[in-house]
């Protein structure tokens, strides 16, 4: 026994004291990816500058339970909203599927930006790309006019909002829209699609509708109970298959004591 308890003893010092050593880091500089040399990727895009970080480790773990969903039969084109704005849905968008397409079997990856209201997806990878899905709907440019890639993903592929519309709803509500699906379904394993949030516009229930599901992002600690209901209720209504949640914000409590952000 008392060897045992010496053994706890020591184990239990040796916790405490990488507890003590965090716990004068100011800033959680260890647990913030910093850019890369001359990148203009936004770091928050944890996945694309460390692989490997516990961070990126969490966004792994989503794209895991994504993967064996229906039985390993996940869906293939899905939507990605939020109740709110500020919510994290395109950093979560962007992770995601630069994670998926770090999977083992490199699938062909697309990541759409759909939001023709206030698009960020380009100002998040640091790219200059005024034309996108707005035009690709409105038949002012091809699918393979507006496509771009980030040079290190060879199976990920990007498509900007384009410029915005005066009519958001009606274009993506549009025959166009539908085929434009179907175009991207028949290019690309998996097909994610970043949207608006649902309570201020209805976007995201109108593409959720036209694809195999939708995720909703939530910001723990942000986002009131009430307010994701209602948006459930409003994708719900719009007839769009609610696949999960993802939250975001967390603070996690990992192995050593070790707090993490997703």
């Amino acid at each position: 026994m008392g060897k045992i308890t010496n053994a706890l003893k020591k184990a239990a010092e040796e916790r405490f004291s990488r507890i003590e050593k965090i716990s004068k880091i100011e800033d959680r500089d260890p647990f913030i990816v910093k850019k890369v040399g001359e990148s203009k990727v936004d770091a928050s895009i944890v996945a694309h500058f460390d692989p490997k970080a516990l961070i990126t480790e969490q966004y792994k773990i989503l794209r895991t339970n994504i993967l064996s969903m229906n039985k390993g039969k996940p869906p293939h084109v899905f939507v990605i909203t939020s109740s709110l704005h500020s919510e994290g849905k395109t950093v979560t968008s962007l992770n995601l599927a630069i994670s998926m397409a770090q999977a083992v079997i490199k699938p062909k990856v697309v990541l759409i930006d759909a939001d023709l209201r206030r698009g960020r997806l380009a100002k998040y990878l640091g790219v200059s790309q005024p034309v996108g899905l707005t035009e690709v709907l409105s038949g002012k440019a091809t699918i393979e006019d507006v496509m771009f890639n980030v040079k290190e993903y060879d199976n990920l592929a990007f498509m900007a909002c384009g410029a915005v519309p005066d009519n958001p709803a009606e274009l993506l509500a549009s025959d166009a829209m539908k085929k434009f699906i179907s175009d991207m379904k028949s290019k690309f394993e998996f097909v994610l699609i970043d949207t608006p949030p649902i309570i201020p516009v209805t976007d995201s229930g109108i593409i959720g509708a036209q694809t195999e599901g939708v995720f909703m992002v939530i910001q723990a600690g942000r986002t009131q109970r009430g307010i994701v209901k209602r948006a459930e209720e409003l994708l719900t209504q719009s007839h769009s298959k609610i696949l999960g949640h993802v939250l975001t914000n967390i603070e996690y409590h990992l192995p050593e004591y070790i707090y993490r952000y997703l």
